[in-house]
Parts: structure tokens; C-alpha cells; sequence
């Protein structure tokens, strides 16, 4: 088992997409309005063009800019949702941000899969699938229960599309600080277009309180299931945040 804390700064290029998206979301870019150029760009997050390209390259893939002679501009209809969907701020794997980085331990295994998972995953009952735990304990307070945990399971078909996944295939070959937090933008930057379908509830036990509980199943356009998330919060830190756009 791999075992490590995870490493804290997302690339810089996601960070600038992540800031522009929320220009456009929020309409601060008016649907149809000129981005400011790559130069205006590289000057206000001190960055260099080719990371301003590849954010970019980003929003163009997801439709929320289009790119012509004259320069970038926010896509026409402005951006589209068909329910609701993580604030962009959230949308890492497997609890956004909201958990400090810094503590969040992380660990890979390989495990049986539970019979009600494995027709879903693609594996046969008791096959072993891939195993992602992230934990993050309370600060100070290591033996109590955690602030939050997420237990995901990939499907065949995640490991066979996805190329960071399928590089995890073999135990030997897992990183000394296992770090997923970039699911997402490999399905996409593998041409995997996801519907995320997440239920919200309470889970509780015999002399335990009751905690905040998220189920996420993951799938792309074809109807594959990628991806199996159980979340857990504990009742002082659970907070999930989503961003409606009308």
C-alpha cells in the first residue's frame, strides 16, 4: 500500500482556467465579449503564454470560449449547465479543496469488489479493483474520526481510457505520494465527457454521530461507469457546495 500526505499546488494552468471560468460563469466576460489578449493574460497571473494557452486550450475544449482571427471570446450563449454541478473551485477529486491538502493522507490498494459494484465496474464478483482512500484527520486529534474520508473504486474501463490511471495497474509502479486530485481533467484531456450523479444523506451508527454522506457515481458519454466515490463528513466539517447557473 502507498501511503503518503499529498502535495498541495495545482498546476499553474489549471489555476488560471479555474479563474477565468469563474469570469465567465459569473458574467464578469459577457457572453460573446473578447477575452483580454494572451499578454494581458501573462501580466495578471505572471505566467508564461504557453501556460495561458493550455488554459486556453482548457475552456475551449469545454466549450466555454471559442478562438477565431481576431482573438479569444466568451462562447455566445454564455456557459451552458444541464443541472447542477460543482463550483469549478471544487471540481478535483475527491473532495475539492475545502479539506487542507496539506493533511490529507492518501493511500492505493488493491481489493476485491463488493457483488452490488461489480456488473457496474465492469468486473466480475470479488474481482479485485483499484482502491482510492483519502483521509483527513482533525487537527490535533489523530485517533478521533476523521474530519473527512472518501473511498473510490475505478472501473475496467477507467483504467483502459484513462493513461495516469492505467500507469497505477501494478502496485510496484505507484508513486511514492500517490496524488489523484487531477482525475478529472485526465477524463477529460482523454476524451471522456462526464455526468457526475451524486446523492446527499446522513449516515449514522450505534454510538457514532451522524455524518454527512455523498454518493458519486461517475460516468462518460457512452454510459461507462469510470468511477465509484462514498464521501464522508464529520458534522462540524461537512460543507458541499454547488453553483447553479440559470
Amino acid at each position: 500500500m502507498a501511503e503518503s500526505h499529498a502535495p498541495a499546488a495545482l498546476p499553474l494552468y489549471l489555476q488560471v482556467a479555474a479563474a477565468l471560468r469563474d469570469d465567465l460563469t459569473q458574467r464578469r466576460i459577457a457572453p460573446g465579449t473578447r477575452l483580454p489578449s494572451e499578454r494581458s493574460l501573462v501580466h495578471r497571473f505572471r505566467v508564461n503564454r504557453q501556460t495561458v494557452r493550455n488554459a486556453l486550450q482548457l475552456l475551449r475544449e469545454e466549450r466555454l470560449v471559442v478562438t477565431e482571427r481576431r482573438g479569444t471570446f466568451a462562447a455566445p450563449g454564455g456557459p451552458v449547465s444541464r443541472g447542477p454541478v460543482l463550483a469549478p473551485a471544487l471540481l478535483h477529486f475527491p473532495c475539492g479543496p475545502g479539506a487542507p491538502d496539506a493533511s490529507a493522507v492518501t493511500s492505493l490498494a488493491w481489493e476485491p469488489t463488493p457483488p452490488e459494484l461489480a456488473e457496474r465496474l465492469g468486473l466480475r464478483p470479488g474481482e479485485r479493483s483499484l482502491v482510492h482512500r483519502h483521509r483527513v484527520p482533525r487537527a490535533g486529534a489523530a485517533a478521533d474520526p476523521a474530519a473527512q474520508e472518501a473511498h473510490s473504486r475505478f472501473s475496467r474501463h477507467a483504467l483502459a481510457e484513462v493513461p495516469e490511471l492505467g500507469r497505477l495497474l501494478r502496485a510496484e509502479d505507484w508513486p511514492d505520494r500517490p496524488d489523484l486530485r487531477l482525475l478529472y481533467h485526465w477524463m477529460h484531456r482523454a476524451g471522456l465527457r462526464l455526468t457526475r450523479r451524486e446523492s446527499i444523506g446522513v449516515s449514522s451508527g450505534p454510538g457514532t454521530a451522524a455524518r454527512l454522506a455523498v454518493h458519486r457515481e461517475v460516468c462518460d458519454q457512452h454510459g461507462h461507469v469510470l468511477e465509484v466515490t462514498d464521501i464522508r463528513f464529520a458534522p462540524d466539517a461537512a460543507c458541499w457546495t454547488y453553483e447553479f447557473t440559470a
